[in-house]
């Protein structure tokens, strides 16, 4: 499969990276209405369900691209693909708070859990750069840090569902009253509920590889490095999801449901860098990285603490339908980007 796509004109590449681009999206814009009513239907929490089921369902792009890259030995793109991927899903929440547009979006997403996933997910990032710059030790060709990383973000979501259910942060009263008005239960049953789910995440999963696959031949075709091509290009197409699931949930008012679903997604990440590791031959891909990728996995950092700011202060202060940390989270996610080509 990998050399059938390789092997095709560079038009053609171009169109099934488009074709495979557009599946994604429409699966994504399915998903927010499925997930909302699968967590009605089982109580759950709206940021917990952001995190798990909308954060886990679209990050299996993410899991066919670096699976994809990884087998084809392209360990740097699976990497940069990651890394860029976490800061893209952050500016998609700048994305998300201009359609939003009344005051900034942190100011509604009122839930402790959502506030430390974001804190968890800055955490873990600093661990990846750190791994990048000192190396990752190697045991049985996998990369004790990849491990660590992975485990630390199964912790993380652990953390962060059980600390949605303490009432250590609660909403205002005006806050409450903006809530939206509570819609009525899907009549559907619940076997054919999670079976639509299984069937969306089926079709995302499968357009991610040819995304990967795709761009892959897109890079060696133009000459393009494959990470920047991984951060940006790769990176964007499997965000895909994110950005038309983010989109609905706040049109419908979820707003934790979108947040979880951005802080979520790159919990799950970051994860896949164990995969990487497994699938991937030679040095862990940690170790393999360098100062471009540990620069990238501090770019998602920033872009995410900008948003943990705007959490904490819960301002209504906008300029350009944006909140000041989404401002500061596109600032940030652009100088990073000129940072990088330079290297």
């Amino acid at each position: 499969m990998t050399e059938l796509v390789a092997g095709l004109p560079l038009a053609a590449l171009v169109a099934l990276f488009a074709a495979a681009a557009a599946v994604v999206w429409w699966a994504g814009t399915h998903l927010t209405t499925q997930v909302d009513q699968v967590a009605r239907r089982f109580d759950l929490g709206q940021a917990f369900a952001g995190m798990v089921l909308l954060g886990g369902i679209t990050s299996l792009p993410e899991l066919a691209a670096v699976s994809t890259a990884s087998i084809s030995g392209d360990a740097t793109l699976a990497v940069n693909n990651l890394l860029g991927s976490a800061a893209v899903n952050i500016l998609l929440l700048v994305i998300a708070d201009i359609v939003f547009g009344r005051d900034a979006l942190t100011r509604v997403a009122a839930q402790p859990g959502t506030l430390m996933q974001g804190v968890l997910g800055m955490m873990l990032m600093g661990a990846v750069a750190c791994l990048v710059l000192w190396g990752d030790l190697s045991v049985g060709g996998v990369g004790l840090g990849a491990v660590g990383v992975a485990v630390a973000c199964v912790l993380a979501m652990r953390i962060s569902s059980r600390y949605e259910r303490r009432d250590v942060w609660r909403r205002t009263d005006d806050d409450q009253e903006s809530a939206p008005a509570q819609e009525k239960s899907d009549p559907r049953s619940t076997g054919r509920m999670l079976a639509n789910l299984a069937l969306l995440g089926v079709a995302i999963l499968a357009a991610g590889a040819l995304l990967s696959l795709s761009a892959d031949g897109i890079a060696t075709q133009t000459g393009l490095s494959s990470g920047m091509v991984g951060f940006l290009l790769v990176a964007f197409a499997t965000s895909l999801p994110e950005l038309s699931s983010v989109t609905a949930a706040v049109r419908a008012g979820r707003y934790e449901l979108a947040v979880g679903d951005i802080f979520g997604t790159n919990l799950f990440n970051l994860a896949l860098l164990l995969i990487a590791d497994l699938l991937s031959s030679g040095e862990p891909v940690l170790a393999a990285a360098g100062p471009f990728e540990a620069l990238g996995a501090l770019v998602a950092l920033l872009m995410t603490g900008a948003f943990v700011i705007g959490l904490l202060e819960r301002g209504n202060r906008t300029l350009l339908r944006m909140g000041y940390d989404a401002i500061a989270a596109f600032a940030i996610f652009v100088l990073g980007v000129a940072a990088m080509s330079t290297l």
